[in-house]
């Protein structure tokens, strides 16, 4: 009876071993929010996405020679889009040719940025007509032979790049769009796609910033163009980058600020999920299925009901990070197209005066300096090595959040110092990296710089900003980010219950 006993007893404990190893190592593991990102990372990446075929026609860009490639050039009918949903895709050729497009998830994908995901084609390219300027000298596109893409049912919430080629002439450009979802999830990534859309000079000299007769005359005042999400993005220039980027040809900004830190996050496994400025605008209540908003890279134009939604979801228990500079600055109003379809078209009204009500820290523009440690003993500097004084050579960059601060309590100033101009020019003004705490004891965070996510990785096609070259990734702003993060999804906020 004893021998029967023993015998059972290793047969159970065989079996709730064997299956914990089986769990521990995911073998068997049923899929899990936590590990979405980490199963769609381990398929095969590729560096196929990157553009290898746009030329540089001239080297002025007052000439146009930087702002549109007529080859190829195509944009989608939604900024963001659910599985299961159809948006479409406008192409125009010149000359026509017959073209082909692949796209491609943006991630890690060991170190590859890209997963192809699906491919289209050969399709009947032809040259679609320059629309005429509209009411506040908007460009819309109403081009024909739209291309219908439903997205499948497996595809994970990211950035999505369509790479556009012509099969005879080799022009080669981008369309960007992102797949969103509605799970809970611990990171919101929220991409900057109105100030991708600010920054568009397509067909030429059309952004927010000019005027009929100036270029940069508007200076992003009221009154500049209205300008559209019906068209295609121009090659960037803005002088940033200062110079020639051919992958910036249809892809906004976000290869330029925001895929450093996405491919940091799926890297290190977070589980993360992406919208657009457009869903924080429209969908607030969705704000709430994350643990932590993260506002990325150069985040400047916003409107009043995203401000509203965030400071609504930050006062529910939201985490805020804002990993970015400039950001909260223009605010902007979105208006339907003219057949009718909400959000396609910005306006700009002002801007906003009291955006440290939210960040902690006002926003500014253009500004260059070490990023200084100020408050080392803070658990956000834990494991960096850092002491007062110690410095991160030229961290704070383009543009960037400093005085006067919000009203907040328990506020820490975590860096702090003078900012130059590109000239090495001392300024009146000095940036801020800050944190707080709510009374619900969620946190928000400040880096107080467009480049904090420079240093974080570089991955294929990275590009540097002007004026400053980083050669290598930081292990120090890589901890401080983990830190506060980890510390982020791990807290314990009143009168949220925790979720797994």
């Amino acid at each position: 009876m004893c021998r029967k006993r023993t015998i059972l007893f290793l047969c159970v404990f065989s079996v709730l071993y064997f299956t914990g190893s089986v769990f521990a190592q995911g073998g068997e593991k049923p899929s899990s929010k936590a590990s979405i990102i980490q199963q769609e990372n381990r398929k095969p990446g590729t560096t196929d996405w990157i553009l290898t075929k746009v030329t540089r026609d001239d080297d002025e860009p007052y000439s146009g020679g930087w702002h549109r490639r007529k080859g190829i050039e195509g944009f989608v009918s939604q900024t963001s889009i659910r599985a299961g949903e159809t948006c479409k895709i406008s192409v125009s050729v010149e000359p026509a040719d017959e073209y082909k497009i692949d796209i491609f998830r943006m991630g890690y994908y060991g170190g590859k940025g890209g997963r192809l995901v699906k491919s289209i084609g050969p399709l009947s390219g032809i040259p679609q007509p320059t629309p005429t300027d509209g009411n506040k000298n908007l460009i819309e596109c109403h081009w024909s032979k739209e291309i219908d893409l439903k997205i499948p049912s497996d595809w994970v919430s990211g950035v999505y790049l369509g790479k556009l080629s012509t099969l005879k002439t080799n022009a080669e450009a981008y369309i960007i769009f992102i797949v969103r979802d509605d799970r809970q999830a611990d990171l919101l990534f929220q991409c900057s796609d109105l100030t991708w859309l600010a920054y568009d000079r397509w067909p030429q000299w059309h952004s927010l910033y000019d005027s009929p007769t100036d270029p940069w005359g508007a200076a992003g005042g009221s009154a500049s163009y209205d300008v559209g999400f019906d068209r295609p993005y121009a090659l960037y220039w803005n002088g940033f980058p200062a110079g020639f980027e051919p992958l910036t040809n249809g892809s906004g900004d976000f290869l330029m600020t925001e895929l450093p830190l996405a491919f940091w996050l799926e890297k290190e496994g977070y589980d993360v999920t992406y919208i657009s400025n457009v869903d924080t605008h429209a969908d607030g209540a969705g704000l709430l299925r994350g643990k932590v908003f993260l506002s990325v890279g150069h985040d400047e134009y916003w409107t009043q009901q995203m401000v509203d939604n965030v400071t609504r979801a930050r006062d529910a228990g939201l985490n805020l990070a804002f990993l970015s500079g400039n950001a909260i600055s223009g605010r902007v109003e979105l208006l339907p197209s003219t057949d009718g379809r909400p959000n396609r078209i910005m306006r700009k009204i002002n801007r906003f005066s009291d955006e440290e009500n939210l960040m902690g820290v006002h926003s500014y523009g253009v500004g260059l300096a070490d990023w200084t440690c100020v408050a080392p003993e803070n658990w956000v500097f834990e494991g960096t090595g850092m002491k007062k004084g110690d410095r991160i050579h030229q961290l704070v960059g383009w543009e960037f959040h400093g005085p006067p601060f919000g009203n907040q309590k328990n506020m820490t100033v975590l860096a702090e110092g003078p900012v130059t101009n590109y000239s090495g020019e001392p300024t009146n003004k000095s940036y801020s990296a800050v944190i707080y705490t709510t009374e619900k004891g969620n946190y928000v965070f400040n880096a107080a710089t467009c480049w904090w996510t420079k240093v974080l990785s570089y991955p294929p096609g990275y590009m540097n900003p002007p004026y400053r070259y980083f050669s290598e990734t930081d292990k120090r702003v890589q901890r401080i980010t983990k830190n506060v993060l980890d510390r982020m999804i791990s807290a314990k906020i009143t009168g949220v219950p925790n979720r797994k």
